[in-house]
């Protein structure tokens, strides 16, 4: 005994048309009656499979260019008539209504025509109205009918044609997806059609896809899994070598490789439990990777690299012998490749996706934190609109060297100091509750090379004594937001030392 459902008679209206003719075809040829509406049906035609156009069945011609051609009871009442309850037969018989066994829809590609920057008017005419109201119709009455909304659905047709009809649970599973599917369709076109230039909106909504179950979160009690949404990211690299990546590979991987992104030249990042160990530029990527790993090669070791160039063979080679967890690179020498390959668990990801989503959500316990995303691109962040508050004129490698550590501290978590010598990070401090703290340790890991480095501060210093740690150690200039109430007794302290200090008007403050 099957509870397989026998295709008699089917409804195809696709925009897509890619394997129309195939699915076509195997449906006439099992006596399958199709009908179809406007370009379907004359590609179907065409080919000469038989097709009874919709508005020759409903008796009602396309109208409005198209607008109305399926909203119509015999094309609706067809779909959602209950074939086992007695009354909706009843009724579909005194109608000269037909029942539909399967019908096959794939909407109007709105999302691809607002990302081609059409204008309004031609955005309004892609929204699908019918398809939807037939893909859900279809989909509540999956007791009687199969729907199909994607093109990947086609081999599971043909399979059912072979077999003999769809399953129930087939059926329930294919109307899952056209929920999934017009859900996705309708927040697209709410988010567009509610989007105002230069505010977050007012309601907003998206649709993750899961990608892959983890093996467990950030500690082993907890269950992940990571997901899609279609926006710019690291989800969207490839993994070529290596262990499944965890929870906490996934979070180091993201901010390696938003901190490889800051910068237009050459970078490697290097990050353990979300904050750098090492960040630097240089005239090729093996040797940013030398002077990234030289800032702290205790904390490196079990670290994540990100590099924004080709992984070179020299880059490749001391990565090797370093355990690594994740490298992130958008392209690999093939030499390179299987130079890292050659480690067992390393994991290798390729990510050619450079774009940073310029919005970004944070969860809160009850809904979400909404904002834009901290990207690089603020006049601040240009030492050429830097307004210097003391000391003398400094020479372009310095100020090229403050705008290092000014673009590389927002990828430490706050409060943070990062010291910086010739393109390269030397002394991190992070994640203290005051910048005192910050300093210190950044002081302290720099050692013995903190002496004629510059520093960057990610948030105003509120008192002097922060400058003050830093002086005494040796740096040579400063570079900070400014905005303290405090300002003129911090600008007092740099001022008496003799050493240069800029404020940006940008803050970069990362509590996450």
């Amino acid at each position: 005994m099957t509870d397989r459902k026998a295709i008699r008679r089917a409804l195809l209206s696709v925009y897509d048309k890619d394997r129309l003719l195939e699915i076509g075809s195997a449906l006439s040829g099992a006596g399958v009656e199709i009908l179809s509406t406007g370009s379907t049906a004359k590609t179907l035609q065409a080919a000469g499979i038989a097709v009874t156009e919709v508005s020759s069945y409903t008796g009602f011609p396309e109208i409005m260019g198209g607008r109305v051609k399926t909203l119509h009871p015999k094309i609706h009442g067809g779909i959602l008539a209950d074939q086992s309850n007695p009354e909706h037969l009843k009724a579909i018989t005194e109608l000269e209504i037909e029942p539909f066994d399967l019908v096959v829809i794939n909407l109007y590609p709105f999302a691809e025509t607002i990302a081609s920057g059409a204008d309004f008017a031609e955005c309004i005419e892609q929204i699908d109205i019918g398809g939807p109201s037939m893909l859900r119709g279809a989909a509540k009455n999956h007791g009687s009918v199969a729907v199909l909304s994607q093109t990947s659905q086609y081999d599971q047709l043909l399979a059912a044609i072979t077999a003999g009809g769809f399953t129930l649970e087939e059926r329930r599973s294919l109307a899952l997806e056209v929920f999934r599917t017009t859900a996705q369709y309708d927040l697209t076109i709410a988010n567009w059609l509610g989007e105002v230039k230069g505010e977050l909106p007012e309601w907003f909504g998206n649709i993750y896809h899961r990608e892959n179950s983890l093996r467990y979160g950030e500690n082993p009690h907890q269950r992940a899994a990571i997901y899609r949404n279609g926006l710019p990211g690291i989800v969207n690299a490839v993994q070529s070598h290596g262990k499944e990546m965890s929870f906490n590979n996934y979070t180091d991987a993201d901010a390696a490789w938003r901190a490889a992104l800051d910068h237009a030249d050459p970078c490697v990042a290097i990050i353990k439990h979300a904050n750098p160990c090492g960040i630097a530029i240089g005239k090729d990527i093996a040797l940013a990777y030398a002077a990234a790993h030289l800032c702290d090669p205790v904390s490196a070791f079990g670290g994540v690299v990100a590099a924004n160039r080709k992984v070179t063979v020299e880059m490749a080679l001391p990565l090797s012998q370093i355990f690594t967890e994740v490298i992130i690179a958008p392209e690999y020498d093939p030499e390179a490749l299987e130079i890292l390959s050659k480690k067992p668990s390393i994991r290798i990801l390729t990510c050619v996706d450079t774009k940073i989503s310029q919005i970004e959500m944070r969860p809160v316990s009850g809904g979400v934190l909404l904002q834009d995303t901290d990207l690089i691109d603020a006049p601040g962040d240009s030492y050429r609109n830097w307004k210097q508050v003391t000391g003398e004129t400094l020479a372009p490698e310095v100020l090229q060297d403050l705008e290092f550590a000014w673009r590389s501290v927002r990828a430490v978590k706050s409060n943070a100091i990062l010291l910086a010598h010739n393109g390269a990070s030397v002394g991190i401090g992070m994640g203290q509750v005051n910048r005192v703290d910050s300093a210190k340790l950044a002081v302290d890991r720099a050692g013995e090379r903190v002496a004629g480095c510059v520093a960057a501060s990610d948030a105003f210093f509120p008192f002097a004594d922060g400058v003050e740690i830093l002086i005494k150690a040796g740096v040579s200039a400063i570079v900070q937001p400014g905005g303290s109430i405090r300002d003129e007794e911090v600008i007092k302290a740099a001022s008496d030392a003799g050493i240069a200090m800029f404020f940006t008007g940008t803050r970069h403050f990362s509590h996450a």
